[in-house]
């Protein structure tokens, strides 16, 4: 039975295939649904070329993701709670799972293939590898 459930989001197009996958899935009432983003940490940001555009300021991002999470919370079904954590996006998945003692990981996949994957890594992978509970991966259509 899936009783704890970690879904990991991230600010992109696949976390609302994430959730409609998620709402696809038939839940037990007292199943707990953990929403979770994670964000860069902050010393990724001096690693940042001056003469590149940089993304908006953590602290603006952080609200509007929390809100999207919100917004998420709002449709579903059972008990939910939101987690904001900043580090490595496999690590801290996989942290969340292993502290909300998780039967199931959702994650979305931004099918990357090739050179690409070898450079940017996949989280999604390594959180397969990795993690403690069984991990659903949601495919970009």
């Amino acid at each position: 039975m899936l009783k704890n459930i970690v879904v990991a989001l991230d600010a992109s197009e696949i976390a609302d295939r994430v959730i409609e996958t998620l709402q696809d899935l038939v839940l037990a009432k007292d199943s707990k649904v953990i929403l979770c983003h994670v964000f860069p940490p902050p010393e990724s940001e001096m690693e940042l070329p001056a003469d590149r555009p940089h993304p908006d300021s953590p602290a603006l991002s952080s609200l509007q993701v929390e809100k999207q999470l919100q917004i998420y919370q709002t449709q579903l079904p059972v008990e939910s709670e939101i987690e904001l954590v900043s580090g490595d996006p496999a690590e801290e998945i996989i942290r969340l799972a292993n502290i909300h003692k998780a039967d199931l990981i959702v994650i979305g996949s931004r099918g990357l293939t090739g050179m690409n994957r070898i450079v940017q890594g996949s989280v999604s992978s390594q959180v397969v590898e990795e993690g403690p509970c069984s991990v659903l991966v949601v495919k970009v259509k």
